[in-house]
Order: C-alpha cells, then sequence, then structure tokens
C-alpha cells in the first residue's frame, strides 16, 4: 500500500510540472523525418511509432521520488525500445540522444512515471521540452544539432547510433533511452538539449552525474567526455559558459536519468538557453546551431583520441 500511496503522489506532481510550446519551426526542417543538411551524407531515419520521449530541466519542479539514501536497490527488469539502427562495423559506436519529441505535446501519456535511477527514483517518462519566447522549440534545436553532429562524425568514419529515429514522433522514454545507450560497443552516451531559464541568464552547460552509478571507472571515462566537450564548447560554440547555473560551465546532479541509469561513459549538455535573447538568436539560425554542433562533433573527436 505504502508504494501504492508513493506512485500515486509521484504522478500528481508530475501531472503539475510545466509544459512548453510545441510550435514547429519555420526555417528548420529538424520537424520533418529528413535530416538537416550538414554538407556531408546522413542516412533518411525512419518514423518511429513508440509512444514516449525525455525532458529533464535544470531546474526540475519537482524532486524524484526516492526510496531514501540506503542501500542501492536491485536493477528494474530490462526495458523494451524501438529499433534503433546501429551502422555496421566493428568500432566505437556514439550514442547520442537528441532530448524530447515533436510529437510529445499531444501525447499527455508522457507524463506517467519511470524509474530514473537504480535507487527508486521515478521521473517523468518525457516531457515537450522549452522553447524560445519566438517558438522555436527545443526538440527541433536538438534534433538539428544531432544532424549535424552525427554527419560531422561519419564524415570522420565514427559509428553514430541515435535514441529516435526522427522529430515527428513520441519517445522513447528516458528510462529506455538509457538502455538504447547501454547497448555493447557504445563508448559515449551523449544527451543533448538546451534549457529554458530565466532571460537574464545565459550559456551552455553540462551536467555530470553527482553519485556516478556505474562506478569508478565509468565515472572517470565520463568525466574525460565532459572536459572534452566543454572545452569544445568553449573555445568553438560562440556560447559563453552557464551565467545562471554550477561552475564554469559543469553542474552536477543526480536526478537525470541519462546519467543515473547509464553503464557506459556518459553526459548530458545544455546549449543554451532558449529564453535569453542571445542565446536564441544562435539557437535559431542555421549558421549558430552549424557552429553549436561542429563544437560537439570536436569535443567527441576530442574524447575518441581523434
Amino acid at each position: 500500500m505504502g508504494r501504492l500511496v508513493l506512485l500515486a503522489a509521484a504522478l500528481g506532481v508530475l501531472l503539475a510540472g510545466c509544459t512548453s510550446s510545441n510550435q514547429p519551426d519555420p526555417t528548420t526542417a529538424a520537424n520533418s523525418s529528413s535530416p538537416v543538411s550538414t554538407g556531408a551524407a546522413a542516412s533518411t531515419p525512419t518514423k518511429s511509432a513508440w509512444p514516449t520521449a525525455t525532458h529533464t530541466s535544470t531546474q526540475p519542479k519537482s524532486a524524484p521520488v526516492s526510496t531514501g539514501p540506503g542501500s542501492r536497490a536491485p536493477s528494474p527488469p530490462p526495458v523494451a525500445f524501438p529499433p534503433v539502427s546501429v551502422p555496421p562495423g566493428s568500432g566505437p559506436l556514439i550514442m547520442l540522444n537528441p532530448g524530447h519529441n515533436g510529437a510529445n505535446g499531444s501525447h499527455p501519456e508522457i507524463n506517467r512515471p519511470v524509474p530514473s535511477d537504480h535507487y527508486g527514483g521515478t521521473r517523468a517518462c518525457d516531457t515537450t521540452g522549452t522553447n524560445t519566447n519566438a517558438g522555436y522549440p527545443e526538440h527541433a534545436f536538438n534534433w538539428d544539432v544531432t544532424m549535424r553532429v552525427r554527419a560531422l562524425l561519419q564524415a570522420r568514419g565514427v559509428r553514430v547510433g541515435l535514441t529516435r529515429p526522427d522529430d515527428v514522433g513520441v519517445g522513447p522514454c528516458i528510462d529506455q533511452r538509457s538502455a538504447i545507450g547501454n547497448q555493447p560497443g557504445v563508448v559515449a552516451f551523449i544527451s543533448i538539449h538546451a534549457d529554458g531559464a530565466g532571460a537574464d541568464g545565459h550559456g551552455f552547460h553540462i551536467c555530470e552525474d553527482s553519485r556516478p552509478p556505474a562506478g569508478p571507472d565509468v565515472a572517470a571515462r565520463s568525466h574525460r567526455l565532459t572536459v572534452a566537450l566543454h572545452d569544445a564548447l568553449v573555445t568553438g560554440s560562440g556560447l559563453t559558459t552557464s551565467t545562471y547555473l554550477g561552475s564554469d560551465g559543469y553542474f552536477p546532479r543526480s536526478d537525470l536519468a541519462g546519467l543515473n541509469l547509464a553503464d557506459v561513459p556518459a553526459t548530458f549538455i545544455e546549449l543554451g538557453n532558449m529564453r535569453n535573447a542571445g542565446d536564441a538568436a544562435l539557437q535559431s539560425s542555421p549558421a549558430g546551431r552549424a557552429r553549436v554542433a561542429s563544437a560537439v562533433a570536436a569535443g567527441i573527436l576530442a574524447f575518441l583520441g581523434r
């Protein structure tokens, strides 16, 4: 009975969380099922019918439900997730996780709680994400940047997988995205997002898990991945480090399923504040997104030693 009450309370809190506009962006092709043109060939993704997806605001409206700081609870049973196309070959595989999805706004079932850590915590399956004041949605920005990063990495011979095949579907849930990232051969799991905070704050920040669940070896490699991305973003993204969260662009968190459930090196990037006029101008511009994507790709290549 206590568990039922706890889950019911969590669901009530999650349903009260904020949502944001899902208005399509007229200046980008990121809402279609075709990848954004980046100057490098990229395969055309297929539409997924899977019902759900992921967002984690930097300042969540509700804390994750937890059983307390005691011993680690048993891992949840394996989750089913939609088929993901993994490039052939045997080299290291980078898994990119573009946050949210284009049809989340019309599917309120994404508010249902799912496991968010190994300690009994839960969060919403996904949310709609944020948007600029002009209505450019985060899910479209995430998808556009991811497509550009993928093309740049593929041009350098890197195998790249995605947690969702397009920007017109729903899902998968945050726990399912982590399961996709934990597939054999994955050497890095990178969640790509943008933030929605007060208009005065600007800049990017990168989240690391403050209680590394996969052990010290994976934690060390996750930190190396995070530092490589941080340095590349400082050098080439056109974004400053965050003026409103964390320290020098780093912001440890303990509530992100994409970090908590990862068995591989993982990091979570917030590529600017969509509510800030300066960041939004860069995010809404194809040239700005290309610059951000180039920096992300450079950080991944540095992590790989290329």
